[in-house]
């Protein structure tokens, strides 16, 4: 199968590929991911599972993928919002886990009502609405066992003044969901609303061997 990309310079490039490999690794060179600090593991995955509901229409706008990169610590800027037919990345900012999920990094996760843990694998986002935590972004899970309790749970994307540049050493933590600042709630929920897919990642073997959308 041919590819043909064009980036913004623009440069095309053509080549034979059989998996999302030679995709993600062309979308994370170009756009220079790794000195932002995104895993190319996470990207790779992330392309992998998005192309795949793009594919079985599960995406309103397939354009944009957003990767909360759990394997990096909660100080760093680990939620990455990426317009793939672009070649940019529109936004980085600090994203909190769960509580008991880990103190600066994660390491536990759960689909589990009021388990306070973070739920890993992909997310298509819904619609906005004002909540108890003001403006918020409603998440639906795809995978069974791993996240499909999102909406159970009341997992979502929303503003929280325990996570930002303005606090030293452990950022706080949430009740499970990907709260980001306060101060950008509204930007990431803008960027990503409305069908598009959100990616929890970290180097967990039994996801990663388990995920039906990763697998194949």
């Amino acid at each position: 199968m041919k590819l043909e990309v064009r980036t913004a310079n623009p440069r095309i490039v053509k080549a034979t590929i059989s998996t999302a490999e030679f995709y993600s690794k062309f979308l994370y060179d170009s756009m220079k991911l790794k000195r932002l600090g995104l895993s190319r593991d996470a990207l790779t995955y992330a392309y992998k599972g998005q192309q795949r509901l793009a594919s079985k229409g599960r995406l309103n706008n397939p354009d944009i993928l957003t990767i909360c990169d759990f394997s990096q610590s909660s100080g760093n800027k680990r939620m990455y919002i990426i317009d793939i037919k672009k070649f940019k990345v529109l936004m980085t900012t600090y994203v909190a886990h769960g509580k008991n999920s880990g103190l600066s990094y994660a390491n536990r996760f759960s689909n589990r009502p009021e388990s306070l843990e973070s739920s890993l694998g992909f997310y298509v986002t819904r619609n906005p609405y004002s909540g108890e935590h003001g403006l918020s972004l409603k998440l639906c899970g795809l995978e069974n066992g791993f996240n499909d309790n999102a909406e159970r749970r009341a997992v979502v994307v929303h503003g929280a003044d325990y996570i930002g540049s303005q606090h030293r050493g452990i950022m706080g933590r949430s009740f499970g969901c990907p709260a980001v600042p306060d101060e950008y709630a509204e930007k990431v929920i803008n960027l990503i609303k409305g069908g598009t897919c959100l990616f929890i990642y970290h180097p967990t073997k039994k996801y990663l061997q388990s995920s039906k959308l990763l697998k194949g």
